[in-house]
């Protein structure tokens, strides 16, 4: 559990015994950023900052969908971020913020037991550090909660951008009819559109968690406000571009099955084709065939004017169907 006040002349660490005194000092922005949820920072949650239960459970519990709960003096927030998992899994990395008047509590997960706790904390150290270098200075929780969000929307825009990449070569190697193996192109088609598809329905979902923020929470001043209101522009921007992404990936793959389907019409006319010329072929010899060829009965006139009948009749039959364009 890191626990750091940030003031006029930069950030000083703290321990966890010492975070009673901060709260209660007003010398500056309190952020504690909690890792994991365990025993020890849900005693925290509920005995120091007196959360309500349900939010403190929400931190243990895994959340499948971003919420927001407004309350008199903080708001509670829930947000997921992606993360590429096997397969085309998309994991949905949670990032829990309790946002009140001089503090600001960051709790991570819980994760998928494949995802590194580094990524989880990716977004929150990349602020740290640009506190600690003196590039941000937040003056209130909302400030910094802000430069969290926004680092985390960045990277759900570097995840578009990247199977943005994927989706351009899939389509160049269905245009260039280059397909290879049709169940391993068919597979990374949906793949891409199952990963853009996620970060749509996060940015979605997300963006309107902040427009109930921006009219529900009480204690944001008009700055913070402000500030709220440019994450649900980042959340609807990134989800527009998520939403062009795929529709330009559902074009890919529409011209991919109506070539295949194409291809399939084809070879099945084809086929008509060759049943209706052997037709013939088969209705006479099944009805003419025994009583003409038996081995020391054979009528060796008879069989060759039946054969050139076949023969003749299958001709006409290939000519008509040249005619109707059918090969």
């Amino acid at each position: 559990m890191d626990i750091s006040l940030i003031h006029d002349q930069g950030l000083a660490r703290y321990t966890l015994e010492q975070l009673p005194a901060l709260l209660d000092g007003g010398r500056g922005l309190v952020w504690v950023d909690m890792p994991v949820c365990d025993e020890q920072a849900a005693h925290v949650l509920s005995e120091v900052f007196g959360f309500h239960p349900r939010a403190v459970q929400t931190c243990v519990e895994r959340n499948h969908v971003p919420r927001a709960h407004v309350y008199t003096d903080h708001v509670f927030v829930v947000l997921h971020a992606p993360e590429e998992g096997q397969g085309g899994h998309v994991h949905y990395v949670e990032l829990d913020q309790f946002i009140g008047r001089g503090y600001l509590v960051t709790v991570h997960g819980p994760l998928a037991s494949s995802v590194p706790l580094d990524t989880a904390l990716r977004e929150t150290r990349a602020v740290l550090q640009r506190i600690q270098a003196g590039r941000l200075r937040p003056t209130s929780a909302f400030h910094l909660s802000h430069a969290i969000v926004s680092t985390v929307i960045r990277h759900e825009e570097d995840f578009v951008a990247r199977r943005a990449r994927e989706v351009g070569l899939l389509e160049q190697r269905v245009m260039a009819g280059g397909i290879g193996d049709p169940e391993q192109l068919l597979e990374e088609l949906f793949r891409a559109r199952h990963e853009l598809l996620a970060v749509r329905t996060m940015a979605a979902q997300s963006r309107e968690i902040y427009g109930r923020l921006t009219t529900s929470a009480h204690t944001a001043e008009r700055e913070d406000h402000r500030r709220l209101e440019d994450v649900r522009d980042q959340y609807n921007h990134l989800r527009r571009v998520a939403d062009g992404q795929r529709e330009f990936l559902q074009g890919v793959i529409d011209c991919y099955r109506a070539r295949t389907e194409t291809k399939m019409m084809i070879a099945a006319e084809r086929l008509a084709v060759i049943a209706a010329v052997t037709l013939p072929v088969t209705a006479i010899s099944s009805v003419l065939g025994m009583n003409v060829i038996v081995n020391s009965d054979t009528d060796f006139v008879l069989a060759p004017i039946l054969i050139l009948v076949m023969a003749a009749i299958s001709g006409v039959l290939l000519l008509w169907t040249k005619r109707r364009g059918w090969w």
